[in-house]
């Protein structure tokens, strides 16, 4: 892959994650105060919280674009029952009424990914202004930033570009915060596979995939569900296959609220997350501590 190709890819991917917006499945806890975040407080945030940080990230690379003499229009940033969509399980039976399995957010960021406005203007530049923009944007990929991270795998960054200097604006310390931010938010791959042998588990989705039989699905577990999304819908029209979805999202949820597999889940999620992260805990310390100074100085830039 040529230099240039890779700008142009790389580009296309921060822009599909921007638009995606960070669907980690933060937990749902109670939201805080304003100004809670600088009181030397160690904790995760909400949802909303994240929102708060993704939409000014937004203004602050279009402000160092802006500087650097380029336009740039803010993408669509994830909203918090957006962010509801990546769960395992849902149990929240008023959340599948209104948004099925979470489709028309996956259209909205795809759409956006492909027609939005920054995407049709990068696209439309001579091929050397069209490389001189993604640099702006996203830096030098001669210049890079590595994670090692706990599963294994290794991320790379830019050190350079708006989205770094809003990276930095936000956190302090563009690079440790990527570090801090990787090492923790990867080791969901070392721990699931645990998860799902865990009796506690097992246990509880043979009740739920009993219930969601009684119900007209033979699922044995979310996960299945998800996968035979396209088949459950195979040949429909669009009204057709909302309706299906939003049936076996309203079946999914109800099936967990009464078996528990939703209230299982995040317990069995916590227990072993914070298991795995004893040995990353001077990074998850920098992970908690670093995201409240970005909110911090978000509510900032938003003011």
């Amino acid at each position: 892959m040529t230099k240039r190709s890779r700008l142009r890819r790389s580009l296309a991917l921060t822009l599909a994650a921007a638009a995606l917006a960070a669907l980690t499945g933060a937990c749902d806890s109670q939201a805080r105060p304003a100004g809670s975040e600088s009181t030397g407080e160690q904790r995760d945030l909400t949802r909303a919280e994240e929102v708060e940080i993704d939409r000014a990230e937004q203004v602050l690379v279009k402000k160092c674009m802006r500087d650097k003499g380029y336009p740039y229009w803010p993408v669509r940033v994830a909203g918090v029952d957006e962010r509801k969509s990546d769960r395992y399980v849902n149990d929240d039976v008023a959340w599948a009424r209104e948004y099925g399995l979470g489709r028309s957010f996956e259209d909205a960021a795809e759409k956006e990914r492909r027609e939005g406005r920054i995407a049709r203007y990068h696209e439309a530049l001579p091929k050397k202004e069209r490389i001189s923009y993604s640099l702006a944007l996203i830096g030098s990929l001669d210049d890079m930033i590595s994670v090692r991270t706990p599963s294994g795998g290794t991320f790379e960054t830019p050190r350079t570009g708006c989205l770094v200097d809003a990276s930095t604006q936000l956190y302090g310390d563009h690079e440790r915060w990527f570090h801090a931010n990787k090492t923790v938010t990867s080791v969901t791959p070392v721990y699931v596979p645990k998860i799902q042998r865990d009796r506690r588990l097992t246990n509880v989705l043979k009740t739920w995939s009993r219930c969601m039989s009684e119900s007209g699905y033979d699922y044995a577990d979310p996960d299945g569900l998800r996968a035979g999304r396209d088949s459950l819908t195979k040949g429909m029209s669009d009204g057709e296959a909302e309706d299906a979805e939003v049936k076996v999202a309203v079946a999914e949820a109800g099936c967990a609220a009464r078996t528990g597999l939703g209230t299982t889940a995040r317990a069995l999620e916590r227990e072993y997350r914070a298991k795995e992260l004893r040995d990353h805990s001077t990074e998850y310390r920098d992970y908690r501590r670093m995201r409240l100074h970005a909110l911090s100085e978000a509510r900032r830039t938003l003011t």
